[in-house]
C-alpha cells in the first residue's frame, strides 16, 4: 500500500468516525429534547398552561384506574414509531404557543378563556390528523355498553370516524364543539350544529 492511499484512508476513515459521532450527538439531542419538552412540568411552566393542567386533575381520566395522565399522553404520540408526529407537533402547535404566551395577558382565566376555543380546535384537528392515536394508546379495544355507544363506535370503522369525533369535551373545560370533517375539508374552525 502507497503511503498516499494510506494517508486517503486515514481521512476517509477519520471522517467516516466523526460523521458517525456527530449523528449519535444528534439522535440523543433530538430524542433528549423531545423527552425534555413533552413534561408536564415543562407544559405548565408556562403560566396559561396550569389552567388546563388544574383542569384534567379534576377530570374522570386522572386518577382513573391508577392512571395520571400528563399533558403528552393526549397532546403528543409517544414512540419512535410516532418520532416525527411528536416533533412536527412541538415546532408547528408548540412554537407559536410559546410566542402566543409571551404575547398574550393570561393574568386570569377569563383572559385564558378567550383563546380558549382556537387552542381546542388545534388540538381536536391534531389527534383527528392522528386518528386519536393518542387516545388508542390507553384505550386499545374500547367495548362500550349499551346499543348507542357501540353502533357510534362501528361508525369507526365504517365512516372513518375516529374517537375526537364524539369525545371533545372529555378533559378540559367544555368548548363548542368543531365538526372535524368539516374543518379539514374548509381549512378552518366549523362549529358543529347540533
Amino acid at each position: 500500500m502507497t503511503g498516499r492511499l494510506r494517508q486517503d484512508l486515514r481521512h476517509k476513515g477519520a471522517a467516516l468516525a466523526l460523521g458517525a459521532v456527530g449523528a449519535l450527538v444528534l439522535v440523543v439531542v433530538v430524542l433528549g429534547g423531545e423527552a425534555a419538552l413533552s413534561r408536564t412540568q415543562f407544559c405548565v411552566s408556562c403560566h396559561s398552561m396550569g389552567y388546563p393542567a388544574e383542569e384534567l386533575k379534576m377530570s374522570s381520566h386522572y386518577g382513573a384506574l391508577g392512571a395520571n395522565p400528563g399533558c403528552k399522553d393526549c397532546h403528543i404520540p409517544q414512540g419512535l414509531g410516532n418520532l416525527h408526529l411528536a416533533l412536527v407537533t412541538h415546532v408547528v402547535n408548540g412554537g407559536p404557543e410559546l410566542l402566543a404566551e409571551f404575547t398574550n395577558d393570561y393574568s386570569d382565566i377569563t383572559k385564558f378563556d378567550a383563546r380558549r376555543p382556537e387552542m381546542a380546535h388545534i388540538a381536536r384537528m391534531n389527534l383527528k390528523r392522528w386518528d386519536s392515536i393518542t387516545c388508542r394508546t390507553c384505550h386499545k379495544d374500547p367495548q362500550p355498553p349499551g346499543a348507542d355507544a357501540k353502533a357510534a363506535h362501528a361508525k369507526m370503522r365504517t365512516q372513518k370516524a375516529t374517537c375526537i369525533d364524539c369525545h371533545q369535551n372529555l378533559v378540559h373545560k367544555e368548548v363548542a364543539e368543531s365538526d372535524l370533517d368539516a374543518s379539514l375539508a374548509q381549512g378552518r374552525r366549523v362549529e358543529r350544529k347540533n
